[in-house]
């Protein structure tokens, strides 16, 4: 007769601890900074890696109030916290990864690592040590001071024709702002409709060649002073109103809005910035502070979920082959 053979139950293994030979056994191999798109696709290829790593969530990301995110692979026009929502669902498998709702609000260098304060939402502080620190927090804008800005950002108006154009393609549109900036965003907002009307509020500061360009492609330039974006809550923007009370209907407004860094962990640990105040990184995704990386908008280049999501497993595979060169000296 065949003997019956009792299987031992599944057992979750505990997640692997590393250090190099000569080093102290710190608390994480890698504390991300950030549970955005970059964030979490670091902490996703981190957990595949068997990597010990913190998540600090650190609430709802700048693109919180758009209403989709598009051309995201697989997943075009999610909302953006269903998108996140999914990210972290899928770190489940991976205990060595925990996601939590916490700050940052201090790091000191270590000879070999880092020593991280954190708060949590009620305010109350902890501390951690780890031997990576991947920031991914991302930017602000800054929206001109006109009002409707804030109230219409994200839905009439827009940052990226790469992210929205297609969802008000062959409509009214305008484009805000002034110089050499506004004159390369109009330009390419025109690819999506032929009716687009350039807003300068005041003096354009366009060079003749910039107004030669726009008339070629049939842009309109309004120069006066706006006062106002208008609308409903129901119907959304509708129109932009000028300081004299002409109207201009529009179906949405594009602008090339001034950021900042999002967090200033950066500044505060004396990193280098670009001249567009993005954080400097190397083709490693490493900052001029050893072992601090740094991936997603905060860095410089093109900003959109689906490269930010990239940069992070880049960002990932880069301090994972590093940590690894550190636990197998030559």
């Amino acid at each position: 007769m065949p003997v019956a053979v009792s299987l031992p139950s599944a057992v979750t293994p505990r997640p692997r601890r590393h250090r190099p030979p000569t080093a102290p056994l710190l608390d994480y191999d890698v504390l991300i900074v950030g549970a955005g798109s970059a964030g979490l696709s670091a902490a996703l290829v981190l957990g595949r890696s068997l990597r010990r790593v913190l998540v600090c969530d650190g609430g709802a990301p700048r693109n919180a109030p758009s209403p989709g995110v598009q051309g995201f692979f697989t997943r075009d026009g999610i909302k953006p916290a269903e998108l996140l929502q999914l990210g972290q669902e899928q770190l489940q498998p991976y205990t060595s990864v925990a996601v939590k709702p916490m700050r940052v609000v201090g790091v000191e260098p270590l000879a070999a690592g880092f020593h991280v304060t954190l708060e949590s939402e009620s305010g109350r502080t902890s501390t951690c040590t780890t031997r990576k620190i991947l920031l991914a927090t991302g930017v602000e804008d800054e929206l001109p001071v006109v009002e409707g800005m804030r109230e219409f950002w994200g839905t009439g108006v827009l940052h990226c024709p790469y992210c929205h154009g297609w969802e008000v393609r062959d409509q009214p549109l305008a484009v805000y702002g002034q110089g050499k900036s506004v004159t390369g965003l109009a330009l390419l907002v025109s690819r999506w409709s032929k009716d687009v009307v350039v807003c300068t509020d005041g003096p354009g500061q366009l060079t003749e060649n910039a107004r030669r360009r726009l008339r070629q492609q049939g842009i309109q330039v309004r120069e006066e002073e706006v006062s106002k974006l208008e609308g409903t809550k129901r119907n959304g923007f509708q129109c932009i109103v000028f300081k004299n009370g002409d109207k201009l209907v529009r179906t949405a407004v594009f602008i090339h809005a001034h950021q900042h860094q999002r967090s200033t962990l950066a500044e505060q640990l004396g990193c280098r910035f670009t001249k567009k105040g993005g954080i400097w990184v190397d083709k490693n995704a490493q900052t001029t502070i050893t072992g601090l990386y740094a991936a997603g908008d905060a860095t410089p280049g093109t900003q959109q979920a689906l490269l930010a999501a990239a940069q992070g497993g880049q960002a990932a595979i880069c301090i994972n082959e590093q940590l690894t060169r550190e636990e197998c000296p030559k």
